[in-house]
């Protein structure tokens, strides 16, 4: 399995050859297309390599295996991932590092009380592992982020459900607005949008003022991390800090598909610790 720097080097290996055909090649970032140089590097935002344009995108179907199948709340459960060629159907067994991993799992409950930011193990056989307990009986939605070698970064959303349970019987949670501040294990952070009022379907400016200050550190190559949810939780959305240097301020920018309520869970890291914090927004109709 590749990491970035190997990954740099294939693309810069190709790059004679690029430039022959095409002599004003941008070097893009594949997690953040906005981002395009005149020369080969990494992405000042989220650190990854950039490449030479992208590859048209394409899904990458992912399968998820619990084990127990019928896994129950407060018990183990192993998961096991999977992720497919579009075409063959053949598992993908080389994957590019992005944010010091090769595979980053959201977990959200139904309730949008319980979240959780963690990396399966990568197996010899192409697969990641992920042992866990979920507290909740109910169903969960899982957000797979992973890159596949020559493809693009994908997002993978999945079900699964607890013994007993079923989506017949969810019904979206009522939420209510939550602008903090709040607080996280060895910090605090006050948070505003601009626009005050954001809307569906516009970049909204997402901002944090971290207090203390000091100590803060990278936290996976990026200085803070961001998933928002939709309460139906058929929205998901990983972003990363589009201003941010290491300072108490910090912006994300989001699109929020659809109106209604969101529930966002900003990470942060401070002296070795990470921090994960709460806010709800609501999302207005344009």
């Amino acid at each position: 399995m590749m990491n970035r720097r190997e990954w740099l080097s294939l693309w810069a290996a190709a790059a004679p050859a690029l430039r022959g055909q095409e002599p004003d090649v941008l070097w893009v970032c594949p997690m953040d297309p906005d981002v395009r140089e005149k020369a080969p590097g990494f992405c000042p935002r989220c650190k990854m390599a950039l490449v030479p344009g992208l590859p048209v995108h394409r899904e990458y179907p992912l399968r998820v295996t619990a084990t127990p199948r019928n896994w129950r709340a407060g018990e183990r459960v192993t998961l096991r991932f999977e992720v497919l060629h579009p075409d063959t159907g053949e598992r993908v067994r080389e994957f590019v590092e992005m944010h010091e991993m090769l595979f980053h799992l959201f977990i959200v409950s139904g309730d949008l009380e319980f979240f959780m930011h963690e990396h399966p193990e990568p197996q010899r056989d192409g697969t990641f592992v992920f042992e866990t307990v979920l507290p909740k009986k109910g169903f969960y939605r899982l957000l797979g982020d992973f890159y596949p070698a020559g493809g693009t970064p994908q997002l993978a959303v999945k079900t699964m459900f607890s013994a007993g349970s079923a989506l017949a019987a969810f019904e979206a949670p009522v939420l209510a607005a939550e602008a903090g501040p709040a607080r996280g294990a060895n910090l605090e952070a006050r948070f505003w949008t601009v626009p005050e009022t954001p809307l569906a379907g516009l970049v909204t400016q997402l901002h944090f003022e971290v207090t203390p200050g000091e100590g803060l550190e990278p936290y996976l190559s990026a200085w803070g991390h961001l998933l928002a949810a939709s309460a139906d939780l058929i929205d998901l959305i990983h972003t990363h800090p589009f201003i941010g240097e290491g300072g108490p301020r910090m912006q994300f920018n989001a699109v929020f598909p659809r109106p209604g309520m969101y529930r966002l869970w900003p990470q942060f890291q401070r002296r070795g610790v990470v921090n994960t914090l709460r806010f709800t927004v609501p999302v207005k109709a344009l």
